[in-house]
């Protein structure tokens, strides 16, 4: 059977066959069972439930993301740390999406008294200190006039704790969102869908915020999409609003942001009328999320397949967000260190330590001593075009930047702390759900992006001179003189290096 990614349901079919999805029919509470077990499973299989309580024609589905050899594996990548390059390629040669005009996404159409979200939707409850149940596994797709003429595909958290046809959409302040919702303010109501259960290439790029150097508004990143997965995504147009829905969704909400109007995520946030207080969704920084006050989106038709239709929810700051938010991420790093300086940097990384969008480490291999100094340059760009980045370290390429205690020695043993340790951009913009910036506010006052205080990011040069490279030769042990057959028996030999840590056998690999 070949491989068919372009549609979620598709995708499940391939993953069963590779033996990398749990399927259970034992029923589940969206009210909080599903995050525990997502959080429980999390860096762990993919997972199907058949069988959801309130929901008996619904499925949901998570974790397709947690493993990056499972994104290898989808996308038909050798490597996991290689699937940076085959998304840069995607970058470079789009392939635009086509258009249907029958789509699964719109075998069932509700519109008028029929809609209603939550008979819809299972969407589900984080933690215990949620107010309820909200909508944030929904990829937002703005089309046309109201993307500078491209597709923007996003995550944006939204609650319908009041009515059933019409909730928030909450925006983060700098997003492609934003910007694009600023050009209609009070004129004019943006059309767009949320669409569920998608394509996994959409579902990455989804999670590409904040790259606007390399990803700039009105670019089409459902062509980025389409170039990832190797063909055209399908797009269909809305029954009811001047947008376009993913055509093989699952489920798709059509409406309009009324840029006129503000309602509240939270009823005591509304009731006490301050934002910025009450817990309300996880963040991706690790923190619990606080309630505000956003536009209201109203819905004029929610469409879905006939067959159980799935809803694929995420906890917010584990594995599965993490690698949907820092895969286009680094691959955009990339491409603009490369148009920086073509040939300098070696490879990027985004560790999961450095919480989603908030870091990176790069390698660079200087190839005289004019290179000297474009790791500085680099690093600020890093930290100033990449909002909400806090710490971005730069290495040799003897570094082995997939490990956290290698990139720590190299910290350790190069960084000139008077001359190597950058503060970048304090006093610019940041990310308002960092909460080190909304506290920077002080007390008294509602902690919100127009009171955070941005200090800052930080840039370790933890490269050594040019000049002086030969003072920082590291020892290599004569590793590959030895052959463990000799003094050991084959399963001996493999359960002691299994033993090791990944640290050790990377030492036990090169030698160094």
């Amino acid at each position: 059977m070949a491989k068919d990614i372009s549609s979620l349901r598709s995708t499940l079919e391939f993953l069963k066959e590779e033996g990398e999805i749990l399927v259970t029919d034992v029923e589940i509470d969206p009210h909080l069972e599903m995050a525990g077990i997502q959080k429980k499973l999390d860096n762990g299989p993919a997972l199907l439930f058949n069988n959801v309580k309130g929901y008996p024609e619904n499925r949901l589905f998570t974790n397709l993301m947690a493993q990056e050899s499972r994104i290898a594996k989808i996308f038909g990548v050798d490597e996991p740390k290689n699937f940076k390059h085959k998304v840069r390629d995607a970058l470079r040669n789009p392939i635009p999406p086509r258009i249907v005009k029958n789509a699964p996404c719109q075998e069932v159409v509700n519109t008028g008294n029929d809609i209603d979200v939550w008979k819809s939707v299972p969407m589900i409850s984080h933690t215990e200190k949620d107010p309820g149940r909200t909508l944030g596994g929904g990829n937002t797709l703005m089309s046309g006039k109201y993307f500078f003429g491209g597709h923007h595909i996003s995550y944006n958290r939204m609650s319908f704790f009041k009515a059933k046809d019409w909730g928030t959409f909450q925006i983060a302040p700098g997003s492609h969102t934003d910007m694009a919702v600023t050009e209609f303010i009070k004129k004019e109501h943006v059309h767009m869908t949320i669409n569920m259960g998608v394509p996994p290439a959409c579902t990455i790029m989804a999670g590409s915020g904040f790259n606007y150097a390399i990803l700039p508004p009105g670019c089409d990143e459902i062509a980025i999409a389409g170039a990832i997965q190797g063909y055209p995504v399908d797009l269909v147009k809305a029954k009811t609003v001047d947008a376009y829905a993913i055509a093989n969704a699952e489920i798709v909400i059509e409406g309009y942001l009324d840029t006129t109007q503000k309602a509240w995520e939270h009823p005591d946030a509304e009731r006490d009328n301050v934002q910025g207080k009450y817990p309300f969704h996880p963040e991706w920084s690790g923190y619990m999320g606080k309630a505000y006050r956003t536009y209201r989106f109203i819905i004029t038709a929610i469409t879905h397949r006939k067959d159980k239709p799935i809803y694929y929810p995420t906890i917010v700051h584990g594995f599965d967000t993490h690698h949907i938010d820092c895969k286009v991420r680094e691959a955009s790093l990339l491409e603009l260190f490369e148009r920086m300086v073509p040939g300098l940097v070696q490879d990027v990384y985004i560790p999961i330590e450095s919480t989603d969008w908030g870091g990176c480490v790069f390698s660079v291999k200087k190839r005289r001593q004019r290179d000297e100094g474009w790791q500085k340059n680099l690093l600020t760009a890093a930290l100033t075009i990449s909002q909400g980045m806090r710490v971005a370290v730069a290495v040799d390429e003897d570094i082995n930047i997939y490990l956290a205690e290698d990139v720590m020695w190299a910290i350790n043993t190069r960084v000139d702390v008077d001359k190597d340790l950058l503060i970048v951009n304090p006093g610019g913009m940041g990310q308002t759900f960092q909460p080190a910036e909304r506290s920077a506010a002080g007390e008294g006052v509602q902690w919100v992006r127009s009171e955070a205080k941005y200090a800052g990011g930080m840039g370790f040069d933890a490269t050594t001179p040019y000049r002086y490279k030969w003072a920082f030769d590291r020892p290599e042990f004569p590793v590959k003189l030895v052959d463990l057959a000799k003094w050991f028996d084959k399963d001996e030999a493999e359960k002691a290096v299994n033993s090791m840590s990944a640290y050790a056998k990377w030492f036990s690999e090169t030698g160094i």
